[in-house]
């Protein structure tokens, strides 16, 4: 398999705007340690290139073939992957992750609209939270296999759906993020794998800073939504930051506006301006962001918390600063990573250690 080294979505905008069909891999079911779970999904084109992995490149190459006849037969598929116990060869090569997983192959394309992914492209462009039911077993021909369904008043006209899986698509407004998990319903002789369209997180750096520019290439390459905001024209250039979704020039004493419009998941102060960065922290006092780093030594944020009085404390328990997670951070490059670090062990609930010091059992790398 040629991995394509882009991200999902831009890889279905290449195939889609020439009108090719693609095989949407979907991992449906797993057992034991898998590298993804259930929901989890990667592209697969004709040409053998694709986007996303389901493995660490050891069941990729299996897929694309089975994929070329998916697209040749129109007909969805389902493959099992078993790498549990001491035989766990596959195609010469032991894998030993002692997991197993299944994952449902469908063609998308011109004629059924390339959904259910582009119904998840468009959730994503429009940051609306969603849920689909995607057929991932079917022994009768009402809910066909790979068939995909979205909540009563989405789409065109649909068959009815057991009540389960119609409660499970009415919550679809309820807003998803980075730790929600697909669930399988079983009814009517079918499991409906109902799937979380995951909403990109949403970042806004605040200084545009020559360190600012690692920080949106990784945060860029995490496929995060990064808009970058500075009040100084010479820095805020667009192709200083190819990555971003947006580089916004405006006076730091607009951010209040900015953040009033846009929903952001996380923000990174550093202007290395002091009057900009107190005004900032002030804006972002007054919004409901949950997490805020403040970039600079613990003297300077003792400082710039001083200078913001009562407003203080509204920064309680979000406010991170020294920012980023202790990793021995000297550049420019290994900051930013750090900070990336950090904003991801927040929003997943860790804790941000080494997985070798975890306690067994209390979590994996999967």
């Amino acid at each position: 398999m040629h991995h394509s080294g882009t991200s999902l979505s831009d890889f279905f905008d290449r195939y889609a705007q020439r009108g090719e069909a693609l095989v949407l891999a979907t991992v449906v079911a797993t057992i034991g340690s898998t590298y993804r779970k259930p929901g989890a999904q990667m592209l697969i084109a004709a040409d053998g290139s694709g986007a996303g992995l389901l493995s660490g490149g050891c069941l990729e190459n299996d897929l694309v073939e089975r994929a070329r006849a998916v697209l040749a037969s129109g007909e969805a598929a389902l493959v099992d992957y078993d790498a549990r116990g001491p035989d766990d060869v596959i195609w010469g090569i032991g894998l030993g992750c002692e997991g197993a997983m299944t994952i449902l192959l469908t063609r998308i394309g011109p004629e059924n609209d390339y959904q259910p992914f582009a119904y998840q492209e468009q959730c994503r462009r429009d940051d609306v939270p969603a849920r689909y039911a995607l057929v991932s077993r079917s022994t009768g021909k009402r809910y066909p296999l790979g068939c995909s369904y979205f909540k009563a008043g989405v789409g065109t006209e649909r068959e009815p759906l057991p009540d389960s899986v119609e409660q499970a698509l009415a919550r679809a407004d309820e807003r998803s993020d980075a730790i929600d998990r697909a669930v399988a319903i079983d009814a009517e002789n079918t499991t409906f794998l109902i799937v979380p369209v995951v909403l990109p997180l949403r970042l806004l750096v605040l200084g545009a800073g020559p360190d600012a520019m690692p920080l949106v290439e990784i945060a860029g390459l995490m496929n995060w939504h990064v808009t970058v905001f500075d009040h100084r024209a010479a820095y805020a250039v667009p192709q200083r930051f190819p990555r971003a979704k947006r580089v916004a020039v405006a006076a730091a004493s607009a951010l209040g506006e900015e953040i009033r419009g846009t929903r952001y998941d996380a923000a990174i102060v550093m202007s290395h301006h002091l009057p900009s960065d107190q005004a900032y922290l002030s804006a972002l006092s007054e919004s409901s962001i949950p997490y805020i780093g403040l970039l600079g030594p613990a003297p300077r944020r003792a400082r710039l918390l001083r200078e913001l009085g009562s407003q203080a404390a509204a920064l309680e328990h979000r406010l991170y600063g020294p920012v980023g997670l202790d990793i021995g951070a000297r550049t420019p490059e290994a900051i930013a990573l750090a900070i990336v670090g950090e904003i991801q062990a927040v929003r997943a609930g860790r804790s941000g250690r080494s997985f070798s010091k975890v306690v067994p059992g209390a979590g994996a790398q999967v």
